[in-house]
């Protein structure tokens, strides 16, 4: 699957404009999911605006400016839609000695333009540029991953884009790192903003804040790359393209030949604590839930033969006899990830994932 490359200010991932829907843009999408599972998009095409995407940092930041105690109304239930408080997850608990050192809130999918869950009086009166931002993340989707079916020469027409109905698990989150107070317990190597994890879905849009790093990949050798908020060249210095990674259940679905890369967040390492706050704003992509993860038709999946045991992401779906569902893949991974889940399947003797 090829190298990351290393730049002086990061990894060099590939930026690519998906405005002209070509084979020869889906193979640039496919080399950069088959050698990274990361990408950068030009938002140039994409139908998000700056305005539109600083107008959801700015939702965001309102909301996790409330009292704790106001934000507990909202607590995140099996559902996974609501807030999670601070330590709430541990994405890496093999190696955590706590929860993540972040908050979130996650936002379902939204149903003839209304939203699945109660809203928070702070987004009750935006709830049509909620409901705008979430159709563009799941548009730009389905082309990054109709032009992925031109590059993995996918014999069925929008294959992919054909089966991401709803109802799904596709979810805005809005990620709230704060810094760290000087008198807090606090080290660096083992306590960090976001446990080194893989996503569930089919794929993840990120869109950050120029002055607010922190995302690192593991490489194929091992060790951690810094990924740049504004990669080098790219014409913005305030609107930053979105970074697009490869998620567990995309790769589970073609036979692991398109990457699911493990990251994390950490704290800035040229702070002595944890420098400024650190938001961010995530779209998780999945399929319609009752779709079957059957193999994708396309020679290069078939032609790509895992070795017997091979797990595809970290911790996702290994190769199974029969195709699950999206659905219940992504149960499998929340499951393994907040206690109450873990707590709950433990009464009922469902153990963990």
């Amino acid at each position: 699957m090829g190298s990351i490359q290393e730049g002086n200010s990061g990894l060099r991932l590939p930026v690519i404009d998906i405005s002209e829907f070509s084979v020869e843009v889906g193979k640039q999408l496919f080399d950069a999911a088959t050698r990274y599972g990361f990408l950068y998009i030009d938002t140039k095409g994409t139908g998000f605006t700056e305005g539109m995407v600083d107008q959801e940092f700015e939702l965001s930041r309102e909301f996790f400016a409330l009292p704790e105690a106001q934000k507990e109304q909202w607590r995140i239930n099996e559902t996974n839609r609501g807030w999670t408080g601070m330590h709430g997850e541990i994405l890496d608990p093999n190696s955590q000695r706590k929860g993540d050192f972040k908050e979130a809130f996650n936002i379902g999918e939204f149903m003839n333009g209304k939203p699945s869950q109660p809203m928070p009086h702070t987004l009750e009166a935006h709830i049509d540029e909620l409901a705008q931002f979430e159709r563009t993340c799941k548009k730009v989707c389905d082309r990054i991953q109709d032009l992925l079916g031109l590059g993995l020469e996918v014999e069925e027409p929008n294959f992919f884009s054909s089966r991401h109905t709803q109802p799904s698990g596709c979810t805005v989150r809005f990620l709230h790192y704060p810094s760290v107070p000087e008198d807090v317990d606090y080290e660096p190597e083992v306590d960090i903003r976001a446990g080194a994890h893989s996503d569930y879905g089919s794929i993840t849009l990120l869109f950050q804040r120029p002055s607010q790093p922190g995302l690192e990949i593991l490489t194929v050798g091992g060790s951690w790359a810094p990924v740049p908020v504004i990669p080098e060249g790219y014409p913005s210095a305030t609107f930053p393209p979105i970074l697009v990674n490869i998620a567990d259940l995309l790769s589970y679905w073609t036979n692991g030949l398109l990457k699911s890369t493990v990251h994390r967040v950490i704290f800035p390492k040229d702070s002595r604590r944890g420098g400024e706050d650190r938001y961010s704003i995530v779209y998780f992509c999945h399929p319609g839930d009752d779709v079957e993860l059957v193999p994708v038709p396309s020679k290069l999946v078939a032609a790509h033969v895992l070795e017997d045991g091979t797990q595809i992401g970290y911790g996702g779906g290994a190769a199974t006899k029969r195709a699950i569902t999206a659905r219940e893949h992504l149960n499998n991974r929340l499951q393994a990830t907040y206690e109450f889940r873990i707590e709950k399947n433990n009464k009922t003797g469902g153990g963990k994932a």
